[in-house]
């Protein structure tokens, strides 16, 4: 079995340098479509876009921690000891981060990542690994992410199922509603910021996947999912972000419309919950169990 989850755990955690700069920090808030409100006139110039789109007024939006550095928790989790999977049986499940301070527009001498897997469980026809990175500079902690990424054809070795809890949208219609297009070049521009799988830009390799066209990155929906909470319930205030998770329902193909539904104060105060569907497909679920948890 590819597979070793005992090897996996018991593995050493990989400390390396981390660093990004502003240039980084713009190319992903580009790949999650900042710059573009739905095609409105002057979008690219609008004060609130040019807060992610130009240097002298930039901001950081909180999920860039899933690509500072390029990518580097995912990358190096699936080539952990213990670990060899064929790229196409990989989907990522969910994601996390929570911030300690806000992300600087430039890592500084010292930031390092240390990264280990934490489990693997048994799905049955999958495998979950989940995965934990910590970032850290010399004054201290920064942020820490959890993924978790399943493998197809690597369940059924007689691990533990793990947590199989749901979190149920709330009954009452949502408080906001976005909708983000996602324009057809948007996993293209995404990739860039280190998610090379080619899932996401090879027609071929998406067959062999089961998909009939290359799908967006997981994480770029969730990078604009979380774009649409700071600009409408935030008040466009990254630094208000405390924390982020999610978990992937299913996939968005790029020219699709992501629908973006928010509750205010839910699961509880100081905290919004949303569901992401994709608008074209009757609203497929995309996004689900997400919570941004707030000041």
């Amino acid at each position: 079995m590819p597979i070793d989850p005992a090897k996996a755990t018991a593995a050493e955690p990989r400390t390396v340098p981390l660093s990004w700069d502003h240039k980084d920090v713009l190319l992903y808030h580009l790949g999650i479509g900042a710059g573009s409100r739905q095609g409105a006139p002057g979008a690219a110039t609008d004060p609130r876009e040019l807060r992610y789109t130009l240097e002298s007024r930039l901001h950081v939006l909180p999920s860039f921690a899933t690509v500072a550095g390029g990518g580097m928790a995912l990358a190096g989790g699936l080539t952990a000891p213990g670990v060899d999977v064929d790229l196409a049986a990989v989907l990522h499940g969910g994601q996390s981060v929570v911030l300690h301070r806000p992300i600087p527009l430039r890592s500084a001498a010292g930031t390092r990542q240390t990264s280990r897997v934490e489990a693997v469980f048994d799905k049955g026809k999958a495998a979950l690994i989940v995965l934990r990175a910590d970032v850290a500079d010399d004054d201290g902690p920064l942020w820490t992410c959890g993924s978790e990424i399943f493998v197809k054809g690597e369940g059924g070795f007689g691990g533990e199922r793990g947590s199989t809890g749901r979190l149920e949208a709330p009954a009452r219609a949502a408080d906001l509603t976005a909708e983000r297009h996602v324009r057809e070049d948007q996993a293209l521009l995404y990739r860039l910021s280190g998610d090379w799988n080619p899932l996401h830009a090879d027609p071929e390799f998406a067959a062999l996947a089961g998909y009939d066209k290359p799908i967006l990155h997981g994480l770029c929906s969730y990078g604009i999912a979380l774009k649409a909470v700071v600009d409408t319930v935030l008040g466009g205030e990254v630094a208000r972000v405390r924390s982020y998770r999610t978990r992937f329902a299913g996939v968005v193909f790029p020219g699709e419309t992501l629908r973006v539904r928010m509750w205010r104060d839910a699961p509880r105060p100081g905290s919004v919950q949303l569901t992401a569907t994709a608008v074209e497909r009757e609203d497929a679920p995309v996004l689900t169990d997400t919570v941004v948890e707030h000041d």
